[in-house]
């Protein structure tokens, strides 16, 4: 399991991962978008990638696994990576939002120092107008 900088040849696999989403972010791999795009392989292959923006606070905006290769630690191995990256670009604290009920997800922030700040209400929009918004908890690690 190697975890690498994404290239433009990952592209296609980055469009499939991505598209597994429940709400995937439009258009976020057309190119590769600025800030860090880190992959994690199998036999060479992306299965799973996290993305994050940069500036003095960094925003990591997605981090997804391939259903088949989840519970390997590659989750927590790209966050490792992605935040030393962020140190290395001078950023001084990362953010993410999560929804409250991802429970897994927000137990990996935890043990990797990130602290759970505000409720956002209404935060994430199921594009459905008969369905209501879900909220999300923001988190935040000095780096």
């Amino acid at each position: 399991m190697s975890v690498r900088e994404a290239t433009r040849a990952d592209l296609p696999a980055l469009r499939a991962l991505h598209g597994l989403l429940d709400a995937p972010v439009p258009d976020l791999f057309d190119g590769l978008p600025p800030g860090v795009t880190l992959v994690s392989t199998a036999d060479g292959v992306p299965v799973g990638y996290v993305h994050s923006f940069t500036g003095e606070v960094a925003h990591v905006a997605e981090l997804f696994v391939a259903p088949a290769h989840r519970r390997e630690g590659r989750g927590r191995r790209l966050f490792l990576a992605v935040l030393a990256r962020l140190r290395r670009e001078g950023c001084r604290a990362a953010e993410l939002v999560v929804a409250p009920e991802n429970t897994s997800a927000r137990a990996l922030y935890e043990e990797l120092g990130f602290e759970a700040g505000e409720r956002l209400h209404g935060y994430y929009d199921s594009g459905d107008e008969e369905e209501e918004a879900g909220d999300a908890v923001r988190y935040r690690l000095q780096l």
